[in-house]
């Protein structure tokens, strides 16, 4: 099936209307599918306050969002395993706006945020050249889809099983990246009681641009190492050597 790379830069709380004409085949749930997903303009309008988004209009928040925006500002790295490794900050969400007895699907796909390989270099990333060629681009379907919009709107979606890996061979269904890459998550939002029906069905997208990352095998940046350390629960490796960076790639 074909890859897609688009992107949408620019932040939204509520997506726009997008027919998805890619054929979506069959999928599990929780599991990815290998999909070219929603087209251009996926992202919908930007929005520069909350209070703009149109009253009844689905809407969905970005959870710890303060948090994305320290790691931002510094540079977001997610490092790749050939095992598979999740993501912190994870991406959790919460939404707004929905019909509470219809059923809806939430979506999650990694696209590449633009045309470049990267390196880091006397403390900061820099265009080290052109982008490797495109991975498989897999839709990872949350394992509660599908749910009634009162089921989404009453608690936090996390898609903190969502891992990235750079085995191009993987078959867990794993989100396949290439190092030194800057990608871009993207939510979706689908009125369907089916995987099936994806491919007829409209779609809702949300970017946050403050998720963005680049890949890495090996932390880069010290910063990003001691924001992880700070903040990651799990990190109690880290703390105890005093370092979690490897050899650069």
């Amino acid at each position: 099936m074909r890859s897609s790379a688009v992107v949408a830069p620019e932040p939204c709380h509520s997506g726009e209307e997008d027919s998805a004409l890619a054929q979506a085949g069959t999928g599990m749930r929780g599991s990815a599918l290998l999909w070219a997903g929603p087209g251009v303009g996926c992202s919908g309008p930007r929005r520069e306050k909350e209070e703009e988004v149109e009253e009844g209009e689905p809407q969905v928040q970005l959870e710890a969002r303060e948090l994305w925006r320290q790691f931002d500002q510094c540079g977001t790295e997610m490092v790749i395993t050939k095992s598979g490794r999740r993501m912190f900050p994870p991406l959790r969400i919460r939404c707004f706006g929905l019909e509470p007895k219809s059923k809806y699907m939430f979506l999650l796909d990694i696209v590449g945020a633009d045309d470049s390989r990267y390196k880091f270099h006397q403390g900061r990333w820099m265009v080290a050249g052109q982008a490797d060629p495109e991975l498989p681009k897999r839709m990872y379907i949350h394992p509660d889809s599908p749910s009634s919009g009162q089921q989404w709107m009453n608690k936090v979606i996390n898609f903190h099983k969502v891992k990235l890996t750079n085995n191009i061979s993987d078959k867990h269904g794993f989100t396949i990246l290439n190092s030194m890459h800057k990608y871009q998550p993207r939510f979706h939002l689908v009125k369907a009681s089916d995987v099936l029906t994806l491919p007829y069905s409209t779609f809702r997208s949300y970017v946050f641009t403050e998720t963005r990352f680049i890949a890495v095998t090996a932390y880069q940046n010290d910063k990003i190492t001691q924001l992880k350390i700070d903040n990651n629960p799990f990190a109690k490796g880290f703390r105890d050597t005093g370092n979690g960076r490897r050899e650069k790639r």
